[in-house]
């Protein structure tokens, strides 16, 4: 069975949360981790998306940790999903910083990482944001989206999210 790992990270698109992992689950028939960064929590709390997930990890309870530290958790998932990617997440992962346990994950990642970024327009627009988004891909991770609909950036629907990850899985 495929382990995915989703990691959610602080944007209001995260409340559509739900939808994707329904998706993951019911199209790939795959297991799913969940690890919420302290800011997606605030977005949408735990006890929702554990309805959605087979799992959810948020670092805070201390007689965890041997088994959801950053390693364990990247070494066990075929794939790992950052849906949504901000800003913040982005540019951790791109230059290799771990500030929290998401980040950490997809530091201590071999298995194929897949970016949904979502952010505002004028974020999307930095070159930083840009220069971030390239190094990734540079450093062998794939970026999906954000799709642009109008004026507002989107999450692909999750139908698509479905197809970016069997393709990062093979």
């Amino acid at each position: 069975m495929t382990k995915l790992l989703v990691g959610a990270s602080g944007s209001a698109s995260v409340a559509g949360l739900p939808a994707y992992l329904t998706a993951l689950r019911d199209d790939l028939g795959a297991t799913v981790t969940v690890v919420m960064t302290h800011s997606a929590r605030l977005f949408l709390p735990e006890q929702t998306v554990g309805l959605h997930a087979d799992r959810v990890v948020t670092g805070d309870d201390p007689t965890r940790w041997p088994t959801d530290n950053q390693a364990a958790l990247a070494l066990s998932h075929d794939a790992i999903l950052i849906l949504p990617a901000t800003a913040n997440m982005i540019s951790a992962a791109a230059t290799g910083a771990a500030p929290n346990l998401l980040a950490g994950v997809i530091l201590a990642a071999t298995a194929p990482v897949v970016f949904f970024p979502m952010m505002s327009p004028t974020m999307l627009a930095k070159p930083v944001v840009g220069r971030n988004l390239e190094r990734l891909r540079q450093d062998g991770h794939r970026v999906v989206g954000p799709a642009v609909d109008g004026p507002v950036p989107a999450l692909p629907p999750p139908a698509e999210v479905v197809a970016a990850t069997k393709e990062a899985l093979g």
